[in-house]
């Protein structure tokens, strides 16, 4: 596998280059590597508007998460992988988990915490809560047909997104998820009705920012991130007011300016990534 050094033009490409330019690793920018693990979609294409904002500083990494993947363990092993393609040095990395992203970079960062020099956790969790939606949501899967799914996204819109997330955004999104695939998100399902971190959080030792949308209607978010932050040594949450499940797509949450006032002196960030 080869990383992509042409992604800062594939951003602005036409439509079918950007829903092909996830099927690899790629990058943008200059400066200390940070990796972005995607959520549920598993297309790795969410994060550009961030990932525009964020390479003046950081060498951004983004890929797709692989949809055979049986386990969480198989997804961990695919980061080390690309890891290994895209910083073969072996420094650590600023590694970014969005929702179910944040359960596999937690995942990763307990198994591998030297390669994990800060961990930022948007909207995830420590289990999915009560089981049984889960195994409805599977259900669900096998008797409706797939093509429905563009159509069920385009109607829960509004509780998916922040509510200030321009149309055009959305427009976007529902463009980019058009590439996910029915077996992505039945093995990520199944793998979430085996995952618990819970017993493992007190391990990630590494600087940890929980970051927590007010309006997110898809899971507890604050909740969430206030009950690992209690097990998370040293770890910080930041509640985003205003916003929901969705928001790195919204217009005024800017990741860049987020690590940027984390990582101000004095704070465990920059002292871990500086030594």
């Amino acid at each position: 596998m080869s990383v992509d050094q042409s992604s800062d033009a594939r951003l602005d490409d036409a439509e079918s280059t950007e829903l092909d330019a996830a099927a690899r690793l790629h990058a943008a920018g200059t400066g200390t590597p940070l990796i972005y693990v995607p959520g549920l979609d598993g297309t790795g294409l969410l994060f550009y508007r961030q990932m525009r904002l964020l390479r003046h500083r950081y060498r951004v990494f983004t890929y797709r998460l692989r949809d055979d993947a049986p386990t969480m363990d198989a997804l961990v092993a695919d980061i080390t992988h690309h890891l290994e393609v895209a910083v073969p040095d072996g420094s650590p990395v600023v590694m970014v988990g969005e929702s179910f992203g944040g359960a596999l970079a937690m995942s990763f960062a307990v198994a591998h915490p030297e390669r994990v020099g800060a961990l930022v956790i948007l909207n995830s969790f420590t289990r999915v809560t009560p089981r049984a939606t889960l195994y409805v949501a599977l259900g669900a899967m096998r008797l409706v047909p797939w093509r429905t799914m563009q159509w069920v996204r385009t109607l829960t819109a509004s509780r998916l997104h922040s509510a200030h997330t321009h149309a055009e955004e959305i427009e976007r999104f529902l463009l980019l998820t058009r590439g996910t695939t029915r077996e992505g998100y039945r093995n990520r399902l199944h793998i979430l009705t085996r995952y618990d971190i819970r017993p493992a959080l007190h391990r990630l030792t590494m600087p940890t920012l929980y970051l927590a949308a007010d309006q997110d209607h898809l899971i507890p978010s604050v909740r969430e991130a206030r009950y690992m932050a209690s097990q998370v040594p040293g770890a910080t949450v930041r509640i985003l007011e205003g916003h929901g499940h969705g928001c790195f797509l919204a217009p005024d949450l800017n990741l860049d300016q987020l690590l940027e006032e984390w990582s101000a002196p004095g704070a465990p960030f920059r002292h871990k990534l500086d030594g």
